[in-house]
């Protein structure tokens, strides 16, 4: 299990990285996984949003 959420950690920070490299012109490889971590932050988001609108009584 901690091996999995390492992976996911480095997945999270490597989109992070590559965020911040397409913001100063990096390869189109990098736009590209930036673009795809992006969109990814939003689902996540959005997600989250909708959870809370929902009324949910564990809160």
């Amino acid at each position: 299990m901690i091996v999995v959420l390492l992976g996911v950690l480095a997945l999270v920070i490597g989109g992070c990285v590559c965020v911040v490299w397409a913001e100063r012109g990096g390869p189109r490889w990098v736009r590209i996984v930036a673009a795809l971590t992006r969109g990814a932050g939003e689902l996540v988001s959005s997600a989250q949003k909708s959870g809370r609108r929902s009324g949910n009584a564990d809160d």
